[in-house]
């Protein structure tokens, strides 16, 4: 029997400082995310990071927090919700859907647990990250793959590489957009951000940035935009090494300082708002640009339980 997981990245059990010290210890600690010597690098974490950092993010984390949890959870449980009552309709009530998370709860080896006694034999893994990526994609396949080495045989897993130019993703995106210069009128520039790696990582030929804007391209021209008309950009810098420019938050005072008067911001590389979005690009950013001279600063909401999202990730999904 076939069966679904979708995985998220992770998020704290709660705004607090020490749920925040558990979780970013297994986000920090993986060296697909801190690719440096653990002889190097564990100190610096356990002897400086999660002794001042926890603290600091349990007070962004409690800017945006639902009364369901945290916004990344209750999105992702929602869209697995809603895939399972798509996939239902289609015809298939009985096939297995579960969701999970790479750092935290629920884990990778409890929802694989729950498929397997559910009576599945074969799972689609997808991870919800559009752009394939060592620090994401990559550290999943390598949880799935430790799961397997303790069961050999216990499941077939197909993983879902990256769907970065996929037509219902895209279509999804620009449905969103399209929504929201609907309600909200069109900004002089639609910006598009996503999530940062560092600049390393892409030299070293992660394939990362090149579908990044790949996905912002093809989403440009669905829109008929000019290139005058949008911008890529790319935040979330962790550290002091050079990351994927341009800088998000730069980028964004730069134009204010230009005299861009407004500004529409999505971040495609997000199927569901978390902290990235809701705290770092629409208050973070927004403070940002307000500040340099900017008058109106509108985020567009990542694609979270629209239908067309979930109906494109069904295909996905199902492809897989």
């Amino acid at each position: 029997m076939k069966a679904i997981l979708l995985i998220n990245l992770g998020t704290p059990a709660a705004p607090t400082a020490p749920a925040l010290r558990a979780y970013l210890a297994e986000f920090l600690g993986d060296p697909r995310v801190v690719a440096l010597p653990r002889l190097l690098w564990l100190p610096i974490l356990y002897g400086i990071i999660l002794n001042t950092r926890p603290a600091k993010s349990a007070a962004k984390y409690a800017k945006i927090w639902m009364a369901e949890g945290s916004p990344l959870r209750v999105h992702t449980e929602r869209q697995a919700k809603l895939l399972r009552g798509l996939i239902g309709e289609r015809g298939d009530k009985s096939m297995p859907i579960e969701w999970a998370m790479r750092y935290g709860e629920p884990s990778i080896a409890g929802a694989l647990g729950r498929l397997q006694a559910a009576g599945a034999t074969e799972v689609s893994v997808v991870p919800l990250y559009p752009q394939f990526a060592g620090s994401t994609t990559a550290s999943t396949e390598d949880a799935l793959a430790a799961w397997l080495k303790r069961r050999p045989g216990a499941l077939a897993i197909a993983t879902v590489r990256d769907y970065h130019q996929n037509p219902g993703y895209i279509g999804a995106l620009a449905a969103s957009v399209r929504e929201h210069w609907q309600v909200s009128g069109r900004a002089e520039m639609l910006l598009l951000s996503f999530h940062g790696i560092p600049q390393r990582s892409v030299d070293l030929g992660d394939p990362y940035a090149a579908q990044c804007h790949a996905t912002a391209e093809r989403l440009a021209a669905e829109l008929g935009l000019a290139a005058t008309q949008w911008r890529l950009t790319f935040q979330s810098r962790f550290g002091a090494a050079k990351w994927l420019q341009p800088y998000t938050q730069p980028t964004l005072e730069q134009l204010a300082r230009d005299g861009m008067q407004s500004v529409d911001v999505i971040c495609p590389g997000f199927p569901a708002d978390c902290l990235e979005t809701l705290e770092e690009i629409a208050i973070e950013c927004r403070a940002a640009f307000l500040a340099c001279g900017g008058k109106d600063f509108r985020y567009i909401p990542c694609l979270n339980e629209r239908p067309d999202w979930i109906a494109a990730l069904a295909g996905i999904a199902l492809a897989a």
